[in-house]
């Protein structure tokens, strides 16, 4: 019985399949089509982005000429600069406590106003100095909130000098309105601070406006203000006077030197302000305002450069090909070739 027709042409057709397979295996030069090569796609090399430029702010000493600080703090934020880390001399250390702890610059101004001098003079006659500082620490931990130094809203350090040794003693932990004390501690006129069993009195002997500070706590630029009185060529009449002057003339070349490291040094025009004159506050704030818009270009500038070279040093470098090197195949026949290349010399 035969098949019917479309039975027998499958049959037909599968057995010229098989044949087809047969003759295949049969055959040496008969391989596998190889994968189609696929160039390997690396992504783009992308550099990291550069850690933001750290701005550090040392605030000098200068007694009632501190007030010019306010005037700084405030036109530097109105610039969009906040500062990421804040060390303080002096008066210094006193608008730097306020700042770290998280007050704005017109809650400052506004503290400054409203600030009865009476309220942070406690005279003591007959010690170490005419003013103990109790009352100082007092109203410095007041306005911080009690915060201590470590738990700053910035971090923030108050420079003092040890009286036992001269040493430069920077206070980054432990009790704020202490420490703004020890640092504001002007020999002669206040007491010397003792904590534990050491004195402390004024980091303007040592540090007069505190830069290196700064950048012990992080700082990559620095501004620095300086406010510090300048030998005044005259004789003083009266013994704060003579105190005043004296810090002066010790300090002129420990600062200089120290501001040579800041990016930026802001000098208000305060000279004509005392030490004592707090009723020219408004002055000495408006003062430090106008420095610190004037300085303002520097200041873009300076924290552009730093932006400029960090971005360079974390551009990544694309690799570099090997120069081909001159290989001696004899027969005077000399080949070029790529010395990483995986193939043979000749």
């Amino acid at each position: 019985m035969r098949l019917r027709t479309p039975f027998r042409q499958a049959r037909i057709a599968l057995l010229a399949c098989g044949l087809l397979v047969l003759a295949a295996c049969g055959r040496d030069d008969v391989r596998p089509a190889p994968p189609a090569a696929v160039q390997p796609t690396s992504p783009a090399a992308v550099a990291p982005r550069p850690q933001p430029v750290r701005i550090g702010l040392a605030l000098g000493g200068g007694a009632a000429k501190g007030f010019a600080h306010i005037g700084v703090i405030k036109m530097l934020e109105a610039n969009g600069i906040k500062a990421d880390v804040v060390a303080g001399t002096s008066a210094g250390s006193v608008v730097g406590a306020l700042y770290a702890s998280g007050m704005d610059p017109f809650q400052m101004q506004e503290r400054a106003v409203a600030l009865d001098e009476s309220s942070i003079r406690d005279v003591r006659l007959f010690s170490g100095g005419l003013v103990q500082g109790v009352a100082l620490q007092n109203y410095v931990n007041q306005e911080v909130g009690n915060r201590t130094l470590d738990h700053m809203r910035i971090p923030f350090a108050a420079v003092a000098t040890r009286l036992e040794t001269g040493d430069r003693i920077v206070f980054v932990r432990g009790n704020t309105g202490q420490a703004v004390r020890a640092s504001s501690s002007v020999p002669g006129v206040f007491e010397p601070v003792k904590i534990g069993d050491r004195h402390y009195v004024d980091g303007g002997v040592v540090s007069p406006v505190p830069v290196d500070a700064a950048r012990q706590l992080g700082a990559d630029l620095v501004i620095a203000v300086d406010i510090s009185s300048k030998a005044s060529g005259t004789m003083p009449g009266s013994m704060l006077g003579i105190v005043n002057q004296s810090i002066a003339i010790m300090g002129q070349n420990l600062g200089r030197q120290e501001l040579a490291r800041a990016e930026v040094v802001i000098r208000p025009q305060v000279n004509d302000i005392g030490p004592a004159s707090f009723e020219q506050r408004n002055a000495a704030i408006l003062q430090g305002e106008r420095a610190a818009l004037a300085a303002m270009p520097q200041i873009r500038a300076k924290i552009a450069e730093l932006e400029r070279a960090r971005a360079a040093a974390r551009t990544p470098v694309k690799p570099v090909e090997p120069a081909p090197v001159d290989i001696d195949c004899g027969d005077n026949w000399v080949r070029r070739l790529n010395p990483f290349a995986k193939e043979r010399a000749c």
